[in-house]
This record gives C-alpha cells, structure tokens and sequence, in this order.
C-alpha cells in the first residue's frame, strides 16, 4: 500500500486527486522518517496520543491527506479552515463547538488550517485557550519556517513535524496507480524522455504530478493507440509553470543563503546553479547583485582587493541594463568572486575592533595624534612630535597609533591566501623594523 492506493468504490466524477487519495495512516508513503512505523511520531499515533502539529513542508507532499488520515484512525471529528478566508469568529465558533463535543460525546475534533502561516498574532491567540484545555487538535499547514511566522505561545503547544518533497521513487508510485485506476499505462500515452520530464516537472509535488496525470489521460482517452506525445507535446498540454520559487517566502532565504555559501566556498557550479534558480523564479536581480557586494567584502575582502570593483560594476550595470541581459553581468561577476581566494580577515578586524571598543570605552587619543588647528590645542601639546611617514626614506616611521592602555592588541590579522599575503608580508617587516629599533 502507498500514499495514492486507489479506493476499490467508484468515485464517479470525483478529481483524480481524491480517487487516489490514501484512507489511512498505513497508506501513507514519502514520509517514512516522520510517519513510519519506526518514526517516534508514528509510533505516538498508532498508540493513540494525538498532539497538536504544525506541518512544515512543500506543496503536494500530504499534508491535507495526513489530517484526513488523523481524523479516520482517531475518529475524530474534521474541520478544515484556510488562514486567507477564515477569521477570529470563526474559530472561536469552531472552537466553542469542539468544546461541546469534548464535554457531551467525548469525541476530539482535529482542526486543519491550511496555510496557518497567514494567520495574525491576534487570530493565533484565539487558537490557544481550545488547544491548551483539548477542545480542539490543531494540524496547521504551512510552507513557511514556523519559527518566523508563527508566535511562540503557539509554537510552545504543537510539535512541528517537517514534511519533505516527494523523491522519484515515491512519484512513480502515484503514475502506477492512476495506471491502474486508467488500466491504460502511461507508456502508452507519453514517450520515455517524456515521462522523465513529467517526473522532473513535478518537482517532488504530489498534487502537480496527479493533475497532470489527469489532464494526459483525459486529452488521450478515446485514443487506443494513437501516436506518444513527446515533451513539447506535454509541455504545450500541461501548459507547465514556472520554477517554484516565491520571492516572498522563505525560498527566497533558503536560495539566497545557498548562493552566497556557494561562492564563500568556492563552488563556481553550485553558485551557478542557484542564481539561476533565482532568476529563473523571478528574483530581484538588483538584490542579488547588492549581496554580491556584501559578500565581496565580508568573504573575499584584501585576498583580492579587485573584488569589491568587480562586484560593484556589476550592480551598475545590472541596474543600467536590467534583464535579461543583466543575467550575464550576474553570471560574470559570480564566477569571478566564488573564483577568488577568500579571506574575511577584514571583517574580522571589525568585530575585533567593536569588541575593543565596547570593553575600553573612550580611551584619550594620544596627543601626538590630536587635531592641532587651534591654538589653544598647540599650547596643549596637540600634535606635537607626530612623524610625518612621507618625510621618511621608507614612506614608514616608528611610532605608536594605539592609545597606551591597548597599545600591543591586535586586531587585523591578514591571512596567507592571494594578494592578502603581500600585505602580510609588509606587516611583518615593519614588525621586525620595529623590533629591531
């Protein structure tokens, strides 16, 4: 059995998606590691202890079918709430009556919100008192991080289970049985590179694979054996849609932080790969290239001091040509900085010299180093014996810049690594000078 065995009743005109639609918890597939008989969760369920969740997961990956399936194992009154159209009084409605139905029948009653993420603080709130005292089991839906969008008081009263994309395995599973419920297999309708695109297509949703399905049989059913459609064919069929990518959520974080680790780490391909993913979704291009700036500096910095230049004629010219051809300006300068040699020895510098800050305070600049411009600041020894370096063969003299009570501390420490190396080099031997004098 698997996440989509057919029912054996016929469902006349219902949508593929509710034919194929698991009845109970054992039905479910994809979700082994949280649902399965040896997961915690699942072993909690199948002994009957029911808490409230929180579904963190991707679309299609069962998070509607799983609260069906709850409410079947723990004969459960169901209730099903979106968070876009559903407000305060209703769930103080749906509360009041889960209550009644606790105290009069013994009976729980699951509520599912989907999207629970678009709840407020306020309408969260409502949910507390009938989750805290039982009257309601709360299954909220989400494809956004609950931590950034739900407030703690209810975070603190469910267990947040996270639901991961279906993997190929589990999709070929859903293609069986809709070949079953067809008795027509799919090879008959779509040619092999065709199908492996579909899989792709589908991107590890449930629900995208199963409405295409649909559509494929339904435009192929009077056909015995007509003619495969090909991946144009299917394309133009299904009308597919963009990559998933919301630039409003927390893809948006999730892609832009494997972007920029990518580059810190060197990796040119992956770095590629994720900007195109972005582009591809309809990122700002402007905000990739200010990030690259950032991270030209925080990542890179004197290892190639060329770097910041690069990053920072890239966003002109990003913001002087726009897409498409922007794209390119973002493909060069991404190769480029995830190329360089990386050193964050000058953003360290900062934290280290913030921290000394915060520790001293206002330490008195040392007078030789004073502004002189009065004459009140002559007569107070402002200025007085400062060594001009330029005056010196050397272009350096020594002398101490440092207030006296951190005087020896350190604070930039370059690395080894590209040009950051020649700086190094120069460090060292105005140490040694200053050693030796």
């Amino acid at each position: 059995m698997d996440l989509f065995s057919a029912s054996q009743a016929s469902h006349g005109t219902s949508p593929l998606s509710e034919i194929l639609r698991p009845k109970t918890l054992d039905d479910i597939f994809g979700q082994q590691k949280t649902l399965g008989p040896q997961a915690k969760l699942g072993q909690m369920l199948r002994k009957g202890y029911l808490p409230s969740l929180i579904i963190w997961g991707p679309p299609g990956t069962g998070k509607t079918t799983f609260a069906l399936a709850l409410s079947q194992h723990f004969n459960a009154h169901y209730v099903h709430l979106n968070a876009v159209d559903s407000g305060a009084k209703a769930l103080r409605e749906v509360g009041e009556a889960g209550k009644d139905r606790r105290l009069q029948y013994q009976q729980k009653t699951i509520l599912f919100v989907d999207e629970i993420h678009r709840f407020n603080k306020a309408q969260q709130d409502v949910l507390l008192p009938f989750v805290e005292k039982g009257d309601l089991v709360l299954v909220g839906a989400t494809t956004e991080n609950p931590s950034y969008e739900l407030n703690r008081a209810l975070l603190s009263r469910c267990r947040v289970v996270i639901f991961e994309r279906l993997s190929e395995d589990d999709l070929n599973k859903i293609v069986k049985r809709a070949e079953t419920h067809y008795a027509k297999p799919l090879d008959k309708i779509l040619t092999e590179d065709a199908r492996k695109n579909l899989l792709e297509y589908s991107d590890g949703d449930a629900r995208r694979l199963i409405n295409s399905l649909e559509i494929l049989y339904t435009f192929t059913k009077d056909e015995v054996e007509g003619p495969l459609l090909d991946v144009n064919d299917m394309r133009e069929l299904l009308q597919q849609n963009p990559l998933g990518y919301d630039k409003n959520s927390e893809m948006h974080y999730d892609t832009i932080s494997a972007f920029i680790k990518s580059i810190r780490g060197s990796d040119p391909d992956a770095a590629m790969y994720y900007l195109a993913r972005m582009l591809d979704g309809g990122e700002d291009p402007v905000f990739i290239a200010r990030r690259l700036i950032i991270l030209a500096s925080e990542d890179i910095g004197n290892a190639d001091p060329r770097a910041i230049s690069v990053a920072i004629a890239g966003l002109q010219a990003v913001e002087a040509i726009g897409l498409p051809e922007g794209a390119i300006t973002l493909s060069q300068v991404t190769t480029y900085l995830a190329s360089c040699p990386k050193s964050n020895a000058s953003y360290m510098a900062l934290h280290k010299a913030r921290e000394l800050v915060e520790k001293t305070r206002t330490l008195p600049v040392p007078l030789h180093l004073r502004s002189a411009k009065t004459a009140l600041a002559k007569d107070l020894g402002y200025g007085r014996d400062y060594k001009y370096p330029h005056n010196y063969p050397t272009g350096w003299v020594e002398q101490s810049y440092l207030p006296e009570e951190v005087e020896k501390t350190a604070i930039y420490e370059p690395t080894t690594r590209g040009f950051e190396k020649n700086i190094r080099d120069y460090l060292s031997w105005m140490k040694l000078k200053k050693d030796k004098e």
